[in-house]
């Protein structure tokens, strides 16, 4: 069975979804269940500067003074799910390259690794994700080997994705079962994974 799920590794509603998967994935496969998980990219901020921001003042900047707030309510959520999510630590990045190597990933049979390490990165470490050496570096963590090229192929997939009418993370497609939006729980996951 193949679960396709659309994300942003800067997106924190795709990483408490993503963290809940991965628990009903394992249970399901330490049952004996098989499930290939895919991950089909999307840019929260395609247009993102490539120099590093503090994320606090981006998202102040995007979306006023209550973003504050909202990153706060979400930090506690996360905590629930055993996640540290550190705003204040946290960097804006353009998110291209981090798609890029979870592409790579994919191809060497490490997607799911890849991704856990670049949301933990991101949200926990306070890494910057735009920063070659970064990306290097968790890759080399999570067991990957970089490479050059696929950019083209990258590009290609935003649009596809873009095209489908997706214009928020994450989205989560049950082969021969539902689609899923937004951050579901994990009798969600589990009911779908049924149905599929």
């Amino acid at each position: 069975m193949k679960i396709t799920m659309v994300l942003d590794v800067v997106c924190a509603h795709s990483y408490i979804a993503y963290t809940r998967l991965a628990r009903v994935l394992r249970r399901h496969r330490e049952g004996g269940g098989t499930a290939e998980l895919e991950f089909r990219p999307f840019q929260l901020a395609p247009d993102a500067p490539d120099e590093p921001e503090p994320l606090l003042d981006a998202l102040r900047e995007a979306f006023g003074p209550g973003a504050l707030e909202s990153a706060r309510r979400i930090a506690q959520a996360a905590a629930r799910e055993g996640l540290d999510l550190r705003y204040e630590r946290a960097v804006g990045a353009n998110t291209f390259h981090a798609h890029r190597l979870i592409a790579q990933a994919a191809a060497q049979g490490r997607a799911e690794e890849m991704v856990e390490r670049l949301f933990r990165a991101h949200f926990t470490d306070g890494l910057y994700l735009g920063d070659p050496e970064v990306l290097a570096r968790l890759a080399e963590e999570a067991g990957v080997t970089v490479s050059e090229g696929g950019e083209a192929e990258l590009r290609q997939e935003l649009e596809s994705v873009r095209a489908l009418g997706v214009r928020a993370v994450p989205v989560f497609e049950f082969e021969g079962g539902p689609t899923l939006t937004g951050e579901q729980s994990e009798e969600a996951f589990t009911a779908a994974l049924r149905a599929a």
